[in-house]
């Protein structure tokens, strides 16, 4: 039976109107939120990459109810984007840039683990939870001719307090994808991401899951705690535990096919069909059960609540690949 919308969310201590974005509560940027761009019939990777795989018949994996119980059987969902919360954008944006964006030279923080650049950094450049943000503040830019993408954690403006240089942009880690090629980041690399994963082919979409009506690759999500090791496509751990119990970075799960959708808002179907496809992936240690997608006006914030009605015991862990330590 399906709780009404307003009862759960007020059950749940949650605004109707409002999500809260990733890590950055409390933020006061008044960076507004705008339509993000449309990729068009762009490909993200090739159709057979893990990312664009259907896991809709992959075996149940068999510590499911162990992973299950860990990342919370009782815990809901939590749509992680939207139109804007606390006056900033709620989600990780993106941009589309091209052989006039100007390259920028980047530091980095984990430079042994990062692809040293330079990146397409426009001046206009959108951070996650706006240009005051303390949160993850990712950038990630996509080069739709050179077939590119651009991704940074912890991206400071040249001149910025946090920013030890005065000319060059800083950042934790950066990685550089190639959007043609399958192949994986080098064994125990991180990325912008902490399961070493790109971001941008995992974040739910306007122009996907309203514009097209279809979402057709896995979705990104975050675990509280998560066991030292992953699963390909991941290639970085970043548990603080060994406890087999605890979900692996690259983990991947699937809601469960008898999950009803009749009755939710056409993109919320949309998402949970994706769901039920394609699955979702565990990209980085955060909130539970929290789904990443990008920040975005046309966003109706209060039909993306909806997906807060899914809970743990909604979903089930896939086998798709050994575990690496």
């Amino acid at each position: 039976m399906r709780i009404p919308i307003a009862l759960l969310l007020s059950s749940m201590g949650l605004l109707i109107a409002c999500t809260s974005p990733s890590n950055d509560a409390g933020q006061v940027d008044s960076t507004p939120a705008v339509p993000s761009q449309d990729l068009g019939s762009f490909q993200v990777f090739p159709s057979d990459n893990p990312w664009n795989t259907d896991i809709s018949a992959y075996p149940v994996h068999i510590h499911s109810d162990a992973y299950i119980a860990s990342i919370g059987v009782n815990g809901h969902v939590h749509p992680d984007f939207g139109t804007v919360w606390d006056r900033a954008p709620i989600g990780i944006p993106y941009v589309i840039v091209d052989s006039n964006t100007p390259l920028k030279a980047i530091a980095f923080d984990y430079a042994d683990e990062s692809d040293v650049g330079p990146y397409p950094i426009p001046d206009s450049i959108r951070i996650e939870g706006g240009s005051s943000s303390t949160g993850d503040r990712h950038i990630l830019m996509i080069d739709t001719t050179a077939h590119k993408l651009y991704e940074v954690w912890h991206a400071y403006p040249p001149g910025h307090s946090e920013n030890p240089s005065k000319t060059a942009w800083f950042g934790g880690s950066g990685a550089i994808f190639d959007l043609t090629s399958n192949t994986l980041r080098p064994e125990g690399y991180t990325s912008a991401d902490a399961a070493g994963l790109p971001i941008f082919p995992g974040l739910v979409r306007y122009d996907e899951a309203v514009t097209k009506g279809a979402i057709l690759h896995a979705l990104r999500f975050t675990v509280n705690h998560s066991q030292q090791a992953y699963i390909h496509p991941a290639t970085h751990q970043a548990g603080e535990s060994t406890d087999a119990n605890l979900p692996p970075m690259g983990l991947r799960l699937r809601l469960k096919a008898s999950v009803d959708t009749a009755g939710y808002s056409p993109e919320v179907r949309v998402i949970m069909q994706a769901l039920k496809k394609y699955g979702m992936i565990v990209a980085d240690n955060g909130s539970d059960w929290y789904i990443s997608g990008a920040p975005d006006s046309r966003w109706n914030d209060e039909h993306l609540a909806e997906l807060s009605q899914l809970q743990g015991s909604d979903f089930e862990a896939v086998e798709t690949g050994a575990l690496h330590y």
